[in-house]
C-alpha cells in the first residue's frame, strides 16, 4: 500500500520515511498541495528478478476478444 505525505511533512521526517521504505518495500508518494509529485521506491539490485519470477505464470486465452461464459 502506498503512503502519501506532503512535502512539508516529508521534509521534517525524511530519514524516518526512507527507513520505512527500506524496511517495508512500499512506495512513498510525496505531494505538493495534494497533488502527487514524487514517488520514492526501494532500489532493486536486480530488477529483472521480478520478471523472471513471473515468467510462465500468465495464462493465455485462445479467443481473448470473445465474452467469457458463466461456466468459466
Amino acid at each position: 500500500m502506498e503512503v502519501w505525505v506532503s512535502k512539508s511533512e516529508f521534509k521534517a521526517r525524511a530519514l524516518e520515511y526512507f527507513r520505512r521504505v527500506e524496511r517495508n518495500g512500499e512506495p512513498l508518494i510525496i505531494t505538493d498541495r495534494g497533488r502527487p509529485v514524487l514517488k520514492i521506491v526501494p532500489y532493486l539490485e536486480d530488477p529483472e528478478a521480478a520478471l523472471r519470477a513471473l515468467r510462465g505464470s500468465v495464462l493465455a486465452y485462445d479467443r481473448p476478444f470473445e465474452p467469457v461464459g458463466l461456466e468459466d
